[in-house]
């Protein structure tokens, strides 16, 4: 790989940081996952109803932050394994394993890298689990993470609020509040909320009224209706 090639890939990577912002909690419950919906080219709204959260399997969730294209086939690419597991096995892939899958191929497409940063979370034997999966392929696993250029701020919100007895409830609740201030301060995120949880029951995606009722009773102004 030429130099040249190298400073393209850093220059692409720290362009990861932008674009969007990304959560992940763990509860003592369940596993929260969050993300809000604007797509950015540079400083151009390219589309204000962007679907980055990723339901992979009963169990497990994917946020992505990045390139769309590239987002949308490690999804797909995920997904399938995933359910290939499971027909193999019998039983679902546990958080980790789901993890390491995805940093192995990040990791194994070094000429033409992936250009997404990830976040997995999931449910399994062990409880809940979120995992901070990077380009390069590296797997990070935390009690909460957040990724994209709005994080610092979602970071600032979590830091002050997150406490290892939280309920998902509550962890709804911290999500849409760090979402909330990195919208406000980060000019690459905002138009609304995407909100999932895990838990040893279900997967629940949250319906946009059900985030409403949540933002009022928090005193968060609702986001604009698109037309």
């Amino acid at each position: 790989m030429t130099m040249a090639m190298q400073s393209m890939q850093a220059a692409d990577r720290e362009k990861l940081h932008t674009g969007t912002t990304t959560i992940g909690l763990v509860c003592k419950d369940g596993v929260v996952l969050a993300t809000e919906r604007r797509a950015t080219a540079g400083s151009f709204i390219a589309n204000k109803s962007t679907q980055k959260l990723f339901r992979i399997d009963s169990n497990i969730g994917m946020t992505v932050a990045g390139l769309v294209g590239d987002a949308q086939v490690l999804g797909r690419y995920l997904r399938a394994e995933v359910s290939l597991y499971r027909l193999r096995r019998g039983a679902t892939m546990s958080t980790e394993g789901a993890a390491t899958l995805l940093a192995n191929i990040l990791s194994g497409n070094r000429m033409f890298p992936y250009y997404a940063w990830l976040i997995i979370g999931g449910f399994d034997l062990k409880g809940g689990h979120v995992f901070s999966v990077d380009p390069a392929g590296g797997s990070i696993e935390d009690k909460y993470v957040s990724v994209g250029s709005g994080s610092t701020f979602a970071y600032g919100i979590m830091e002050e609020g997150y406490k290892s007895d939280l309920s998902v409830s509550d962890g709804v609740d911290l999500a849409l509040r760090g979402l909330t201030v990195a919208m406000r301060r980060d000019s690459a995120s905002g138009d609304g909320y995407i909100v999932h949880t895990i838990t040893a029951k279900e997967y629940k995606e949250y319906s946009e009224d059900e985030i409403n009722k949540r933002l009022k009773a928090l005193k968060i102004p609702l986001p604009p209706t698109l037309p």
